[in-house]
């Protein structure tokens, strides 16, 4: 198995992985269009769900605002 997901603002990732599952997994940035220092903010402040939702074998998508 691989130890990696996909990071994107694109719904079309997420209707994949809803229906084609993972790997690999996907976190989704539901932000709109944002700078790119807004994107790595939500990013760090999330830093510890990211890692629990990467050890979880059951959790295909997380969505972050």
């Amino acid at each position: 198995m691989n130890d990696f997901a996909i990071v994107s603002k694109d719904s079309e990732f997420h209707q994949r992985s809803l229906l084609y599952g993972h790997p690999p997994k996907f976190i989704y940035l539901r932000i709109g269009n944002s700078p790119t220092s807004k994107i790595i903010q939500i990013l760090r402040d999330n830093f510890d769900i990211i890692i629990q939702f990467g050890d979880k074998g059951y959790e295909i998508t997380l969505v972050l605002a």
